[in-house]
This record gives C-alpha cells, structure tokens and sequence, in this order.
C-alpha cells in the first residue's frame, strides 16, 4: 500500500476511470471487489487527497452495479454475484461518480482494488 492510482485530471476526477483486462476463460471468475479507497499510505495522504464515494461498474461495457464506498483506510468489500467471461475475455471498469474532497488535493485517488472468487 505505497502506491496508489490517481486519476490527475482536472477537477476531483468525476468520469475518470479504471479498465481490467480479463485474459479468456479468467479461471472460474470472480465474486467480491475488494476496494482500498484513497492514499492509505498514511493518515496524511489519505486526508490530503479525495476519496471515491461512488464507482459505477461496468462489465463488458454494461453497468453493473454501483459500489458506495464509506469513507474509511479499512478495505472495503462488495459481493458482486459470479462474474465470468467468455473465451474470448472481458473488462470491468470503475467510473468514479462522486467523491469526498481532500483537504488539500483534489485528485481522487485508489490505493487498491482487487477480486476474490472460487479461484482464488
């Protein structure tokens, strides 16, 4: 948890992103997201910088879910019903909706997200 994604755009980064690449057959799929939301690094970092309050889900282009977070350094996990793909692959991506400001940053920023599943 020393680095983290931040989104840089202009603003506090409502309609940026996040796009996994799923290779074909991804063994069994997945069922949980598991999000480390802001800069966890520190109390500071994480206080300085937005956090995602809201993520739009999309699976192969479709929205799927939206997954609010709390605004909290713990990890947070949602169960997403069994997520497979085809033999030919598949995308999950996270639009940020809405976020809690920094104090001093407006960037929104994503420690971590990860899956979990039968696989896994």
């Amino acid at each position: 948890y020393e680095t983290a994604w931040v989104e840089g755009a202009e603003g506090n980064g409502i309609g940026e992103y996040l796009l996994y690449h799923f290779r074909p057959n991804y063994p069994t799929g997945f069922h949980t997201v598991i999000v480390a939301n802001g800069y966890v690094k520190s109390e500071e970092a994480w206080t300085n910088n937005s956090r995602i309050k809201k993520l739009k889900m999309y699976v192969n282009g479709k929205p799927y879910a939206i997954l609010e977070l709390k605004d909290s350094r713990s990890e947070q996990s949602f169960k997403t019903g069994l997520i497979q793909f085809s033999k030919t692959g598949g995308t999950v991506k996270f639009e940020i909706m809405e976020v809690y400001q920094g104090k001093k940053y407006n960037d929104a920023v994503i420690t971590e997200i990860y899956f979990d599943g039968p696989s896994h």
